[in-house]
């Protein structure tokens, strides 16, 4: 009877402890602004779509906690994650310097750099550089003759970029001389501009703007121009953390290095891109 009621009682405990685990399930909320496709948008429903949802999903799976999304706006994403609306972003976030003043962040998950969008018939289509890549980190000298050999042709035109972004730090350093730059809330409302000639060029990630080139309406689009990296252009796309969340940032990066390691990433990238944007160590 005593064994009976020894093995009764140990059962019981292993059973309380499991469901202690499963009841204590860590829940991690993830902010992604909704509104950068392919990278994260809002799709059919209203429901959150994109390489980064998929990509959050499957982290979440590995690290082993349940996965929250949320759309927040861009321009608030980085207050609203400090004042713990949420615990992490996945919302192409490049990692800067000055980001890395008020918040954490993980090792890359993504990487590509920046260029210009522009109508295939406009002046700005013959732009030098088309389809070369500077780098300002490790090419400085090279990538700013690249930038120096476009503005010619930039001069007196208007250029759209996102608000908060590398892009706009970009224009506001290297374009404010010579073209009008004008800041949209969303990378939408540049494109709906650009496409309805109300300004000459975006300057945007390009993976961002291959999004754009899968619409109909930018069939006669088309990347002009060289495409930039490093400097103010940032060394990565990272989950942006809280810097006082070590442990996440621990979880997180093991997820992201395993997730690189096995293919998963290039899967992805091929699957909402067409190309891999997998980071380079």
């Amino acid at each position: 009877m005593r064994l009976i009621k020894l093995a009764s009682l140990s059962l019981l405990s292993a059973m309380l402890t499991l469901g202690g685990a499963a009841a204590q399930q860590k829940t991690v909320r993830i902010a992604t602004e909704g509104a950068y496709a392919p990278w994260n948008f809002t799709g059919a429903g209203g429901k959150l779509e994109g390489f980064e949802i998929d990509l959050a999903n499957d982290l979440c799976g590995r690290m082993k906690v349940k996965c929250e999304i949320v759309a927040q706006d861009w321009d608030g994403i980085i207050p609203a994650l400090n004042a713990k609306k949420y615990d992490a972003i996945m919302a192409s976030m490049t990692i800067t310097d000055e980001r890395k003043k008020v918040i954490d962040f993980t090792i890359p998950y993504a990487h590509t750099p920046s260029a210009f969008l522009a109508a295939k018939n406009s002046p700005l289509a013959k732009m030098p550089g088309t389809g070369q890549t500077f780098n300002f980190a490790t090419q400085q000298a090279a990538a700013e003759k690249a930038i120096n050999d476009v503005k010619p042709l930039l001069k007196g035109t208007s250029v759209g970029v996102q608000v908060s972004t590398i892009q706009a730090n970009f224009a506001d350093k290297y374009l404010k001389d010579v073209a009008e730059i004008r800041e949209y809330k969303t990378t939408e409302q540049h494109d709906l501009d650009l496409s309805a000639g109300r300004i000459d060029a975006v300057f945007a990630g390009v993976g961002q703007i291959m999004g754009t080139l899968e619409k109909p309406e930018f069939k006669d689009y088309s990347i002009v121009g060289p495409s930039l990296t490093g400097g103010v252009l940032g060394a990565g796309i990272a989950v942006g953390l809280r810097k006082d969340e070590t442990d996440l940032k621990k979880m997180f990066d093991e997820a992201i290095q395993a997730a690189v390691k096995d293919g998963t990433v290039k899967t992805l990238s091929m699957k909402w891109f067409k190309t891999d944007v997998t980071p380079q160590s």
